[in-house]
């Protein structure tokens, strides 16, 4: 009987220390593959509101485009300046006055049927403001004999921050190209006639001046140029870069001796200063 009780319990003892069966391994759980999610670009273009020269208009009989309504965009025209130079690093007004570079007579509409020699003619840079608030730096030929003149007139303009869209030198392919009706490029010299006319212009002697054409239309019978602008011919509702009777503008070129074609009776050149009365 002792014997079976010694046996029972080295048995019992064996089995209580014998270490456990290890646990099954886990069953990995199945990989998900992760989502990448690209979200939509934001990145838009946006279009310009208005390309200046891309529409030719077509022809009237007397060689200017036809005159159509102005469209909504250009109604209160307030384009932003393309820089040819380098703005005024100050925001303050700054010019200079020089002989005009080869390289600018070149791209200018100078030859030597002009009625003023290359000589006689001045290179201008000028700081103006621009239509979308910012200072710029724009190019003029004008003839020598009024070049300080310009250069304190523009002064002012700057100082009673007048808006200009822009301002550079025309090129002889402008003179040439199919009109479109929308350039609102202020300049002075150009070598060309009186319109419809066979005798030089005065700014054909760097002598006139064109300021924010758009803004302030020629009008004679039944013609407007540029031949969009019509609905400049509105002086009633006032808008950035228009000249009136008796403002600063008209003032500032009155004082160095110029006069405005927007007072002249028949054609009325609102855009037009000068300085030999024509």
């Amino acid at each position: 009987m002792r014997g079976i009780v010694a046996l029972l319990l080295a048995l019992g003892l064996v089995a209580c220390g014998a270490p456990p069966e290890p646990p099954p391994p886990p069953v990995p759980s199945p990989t998900v593959p992760a989502t990448t999610t690209t979200a939509p670009s934001t990145t838009t273009t946006t279009a310009p509101a208005w390309t200046v020269g891309a529409t030719p208009l077509p022809r009237r009989p007397d060689g200017f485009g036809q005159i159509q309504p102005t469209p909504a965009v250009l109604r209160d025209r307030r384009l932003p300046t393309k820089d040819l130079l380098p703005p005024p690093a100050d925001g303050h007004y700054a010019s200079t006055v020089s002989a005009v570079p080869a390289d600018v007579l070149a791209r200018s509409t100078w030859q030597p049927a002009c009625p003023v020699a290359a000589s006689g003619l001045r290179y201008l840079t000028m700081s103006f403001w621009g239509f979308d608030g910012k200072p710029h730096t724009g190019e003029m030929l004008v003839g020598a004999s009024v070049a300080q003149d310009v250069t304190r007139v523009f002064g002012q303009l700057f100082a009673a921050r007048f808006p200009i869209e822009e301002m550079r030198v025309t090129s002889p392919a402008e003179l040439d190209a199919p009109p479109t009706g929308d350039g609102n490029n202020t300049s002075a010299f150009v070598c060309r006639p009186v319109r419809g006319q066979t005798n030089w212009s005065a700014h054909a002697y760097g002598l006139a001046i064109d300021l924010n054409p758009f803004c302030n239309p020629y009008t004679k019978d039944d013609l407007v140029l540029p031949e969009l602008s019509s609905a400049y011919l509105d002086r009633s509702w006032v808008r950035p870069g228009m000249v009136e009777a008796g403002d600063a503008t008209v003032r500032a070129f009155a004082a160095a001796g110029w006069s405005w074609g927007g007072a002249w009776r028949e054609p009325v050149d609102r855009m037009h200063f000068t300085a030999t009365g024509g």
